[in-house]
């Protein structure tokens, strides 16, 4: 496993391999690594030639510098889990090294960047675009992955490769979950005992409002949702949505020529948990 730290060393090796035709697989991490991403480095490493983790914790996407301050970073463990993977390299850029200087791009991404997520964290998915977007041009990947976790990231990414004529392929990959249900998340290490035991009712209502979905309107399961959470003290329910899997919009009654994601985001505390769940 070769770790590059700046953009040019990075280029130099895989300009050699993919002038041999092999394939890139690009995997965008900003560490802190768990089963989640460890799923998406074994689907990428089946499907490419070579392999590329990032690791970089991207300070244009945080609203909260307190939330940047903590956000975990765990580098030589995540460095020892991706060599006993027999990942072939690994960029680990500092802040300087992606941002030489400011970054003051602005992406159209249509209304993809004002709801849900959006509408909690001004700016943040511009700074995704920003940071996805120097990663795509310093690696130039053939496909790469993201866990369908953090969805409307997701189909953000895809808007951005369209709006930026890029000939790679995003490839979703689903949400690992805890025996308990909770979606596998580099915040979860931040939970309180007592508030991590809790967690696993994110998950339940999820599923219980699918269950529901065939006797109650798209409404009428909203508000079912919210009476959940108003008898859970430590949980803050921020927003629960019922939208369109390709552009988000909401679903005001049911039909069969759309998927359903169902998009939640609860505040435990300092921590701000978020999770889905997709059907047909």
């Amino acid at each position: 496993m070769i770790v590059y730290r700046t953009k040019n060393d990075l280029a130099l090796h895989l300009d050699a391999i993919r002038d041999s035709g092999k394939s890139i697989g690009l995997v965008p991490t900003m560490g802190a690594l768990h089963r989640g991403h460890t799923s998406l480095v074994e689907k990428a490493a089946g499907e490419n030639e070579a392999l590329v983790v990032s690791i970089f914790v991207n300070p244009t996407q945080f609203n909260d510098p307190v939330d940047l301050e903590k956000y975990p970073r765990t580098l030589d463990l995540d460095l020892e889990m991706l060599q006993s993977m027999n990942v072939d390299i690994v960029f680990v850029p500092s802040v300087k090294e992606m941002y030489p200087e400011e970054d003051n791009r602005t992406f159209d991404l249509g209304n993809l960047d004002k709801v849900l997520e959006g509408e909690q964290r001004t700016g943040h998915f511009n700074g995704v675009a920003q940071i996805v977007s120097k990663l795509f041009e310093a690696v130039k990947p053939t496909r790469a992955y993201f866990g369908q976790k953090d969805f409307q990231q997701l189909v953000i990414i895809r808007r951005l490769v369209k709006l930026l004529n890029l000939g790679l392929t995003i490839v979703a990959c689903p949400i690992i979950r805890e025996e308990d249900g909770l979606a596998m998340s580099s915040r979860n290490v931040r939970l309180s005992k007592e508030e991590r035991n809790l967690a696993p009712f994110i998950h339940i209502t999820l599923k219980l409002a699918r269950e529901k979905s065939g006797t109650l309107s798209p409404a009428e399961i909203k508000s079912w949702v919210t009476s959940q959470f108003e008898n859970q003290p430590l949980m803050n329910l921020e927003y629960f949505e019922i939208v369109e899997d390709k552009d988000l919009k909401p679903v005001a009654e049911w039909g069969d020529k759309v998927n359903i994601v169902f998009c939640i985001a609860v505040q435990f505390g300092e921590v701000r948990i978020i999770d889905n769940l997709i059907f047909d």
